[in-house]
């Protein structure tokens, strides 16, 4: 699976993101509102991403890697999962993503997350996306808003108590805004 943007590649997973991607995951800046707030290490991030490879083979979608047109280099994360960390809001697919420091404030989270929920929408059947950020991070909020989605509520995730906002949008709410 291939998608791409005008300044991006959105693909599956290869062995050499490994390294880039945990250096993105042990950034402390990164991960300051991921789940309780810890680094991972690289051992944690190649589990993730065995676990995100997992998931397009089980759902038909999934987490893709993002990297730049220009230069191939990989900036992160954006996709589909599902957010078992929140079990209040199942059944229910999530977007979301994570890039590293250097692509932050570039129009790079919205243009990958965009694609993805085209995709989303799309490809994989999806009727409703919803989207999960700390209450204190303004950045992903804000791209959640670009996208056109609405706040749903606000609550705690179990597992930290870390509080929380959901967004969501509707395939129909995201072909009126986006153009289908």
């Amino acid at each position: 699976m291939r998608l791409e943007t005008e300044r991006l590649v959105l693909r599956r997973w290869r062995e050499e993101d490994l390294e880039p991607l945990a250096a993105i995951d042990g950034d402390p800046e990164v991960m300051r509102f991921i789940g309780d707030g810890s680094v991972r290490t690289k051992e944690q991030t190649a589990t993730a991403l065995m676990s995100m490879e997992r998931g397009w083979d089980e759902r038909g979608f999934g987490i893709f890697a993002v990297e730049l047109r220009e230069t191939g280099e990989l900036a992160g994360w954006a996709g589909l999962t599902i957010p078992g960390f929140l079990p209040e809001v199942l059944p229910a697919v999530e977007i979301g993503w994570r890039l590293g420091r250097p692509f932050w404030g570039r129009g790079i989270a919205t243009e990958a997350a965009g694609a993805a929920l085209r995709f989303g929408f799309a490809e994989a059947g999806l009727d409703r996306v919803i989207s999960i950020c700390h209450v204190d991070h303004h950045a992903s909020a804000r791209v959640m808003t670009k996208l056109g989605m609405r706040q749903e509520r606000e609550t705690v995730v179990p597992a930290h108590g870390q509080p929380v906002r959901v967004l969501a949008i509707t395939h129909g709410e995201f072909d009126v805004l986006h153009g289908g």
